[in-house]
């Protein structure tokens, strides 16, 4: 490393999918920065280590957040990465989000058991186990597929798929389509999940890199990694989920679409077996001019030399 390189330490679960997001922003920030040295600090968080229990019972709204922040706080890495549906929309004092990268898919995604191979969900037998972690999905999932069997399955992608295809207990699971993609699985998926049988999670398929507030320097550094369209359909969602107060123990989901020069969110909320549903849709248009700076419920695009023409789009967005 030169002298004239700076060194950017970046946090990362230790997880394989962790690792391979972490790796994207990381060499994003080394194309376009050639004067930073990046190294990469890896560690469990709580929702790493308690496999056994459904997130939906553990409580806590920073199961998979926790640790990095902490490493954060204390300065022992310059930034952190998330996927940004793990980021609760409270965020510590002190931290922001610096950067929402272009987002993959967003849908869910079905992988199932060697024997039902080629199989869709509406294909298997009534009584076949779906697995998944996450109350969204099984509220939604149990609406439209009554005759299937909704149980948690947990642990990292390697562990769901090692369960799904060396035992028999499962039948199919449901994982989010960016995770599998990353992770090179893309010809495992059976099925995608569109909004009107399962909508995503607030912020499913984008990643989010968190730094310190008080860093200009690295929010600086973070500016040219942020995806507009993402950041702007991040903003919606995150929104949402902070006005009900939702977390992953909560079922709701959301879908947005991002125009030249509109945004259209729809959201909606379940009882846990998904016999209730309540769901809405609204489009709202961007004006032509605005000047105010909210703070983004934890995503905050700019200091003050990072605002942009942007700045009329997130306004619109927060105040409708």
């Amino acid at each position: 490393m030169s002298q004239e390189q700076k060194l950017i330490k970046i946090g990362s679960r230790d997880s394989q999918l962790a690792m391979i997001q972490t790796h994207h922003v990381r060499d994003h920030l080394l194309r376009i920065n050639p004067n930073i040295s990046c190294v990469i600090e890896s560690m469990k968080t709580l929702g790493d280590k308690i496999l056994d229990v459904s997130l939906s019972k553990i409580g806590s709204k920073n199961l998979f957040t926790k640790e990095l922040e902490e490493a954060l706080a204390q300065h022992c890495v310059h930034i952190v990465v998330h996927s940004l549906k793990d980021l609760p929309t409270s965020l510590p004092t002190g931290m922001i989000i610096g950067a929402v990268l272009k987002r993959e898919d967003a849908r869910d995604a079905v992988l199932v058991h060697p024997r039902f191979k080629g199989r869709k969900l509406a294909e298997l037998p009534d009584g076949a186990v779906i697995g998944s972690s996450s109350v969204r999905r099984v509220a939604q999932l149990s609406r439209h597929y009554p005759g299937l069997v909704c149980e948690s399955v947990r642990g990292n992608l390697n562990t769901r798929l090692r369960k799904l295809e060396q035992d028999d207990h499962y039948s199919a699971i449901v994982l989010a389509a960016a995770g599998v993609h990353r992770m090179g699985w893309k010809n495992k998926i059976v099925q995608y999940l569109e909004s009107h049988e399962c909508m995503h999670a607030v912020g499913q398929g984008a990643l989010a890199v968190e730094c310190l507030s008080s860093d200009e320097d690295t929010l600086s550094l973070l500016h040219s990694l942020c995806h507009t369209n993402t950041l702007l359909a991040a903003i919606a969602e995150r929104t949402l989920m902070a006005a009900l107060e939702g977390g992953c123990s909560a079922p709701v989901a959301a879908t947005s679409k991002v125009g030249e020069w509109s945004i259209t969110l729809k959201a909606g909320v379940w009882s846990l077996d998904g016999k209730e549903e309540l769901t809405h849709e609204m489009t709202v248009c961007f004006p032509a001019s605005g000047n105010t700076q909210p703070r983004l419920h934890g995503v905050y695009p700019s200091s003050n030399k990072y605002r942009s023409s942007v700045d009329r789009r997130i306004d619109t967005v927060l105040i409708n």
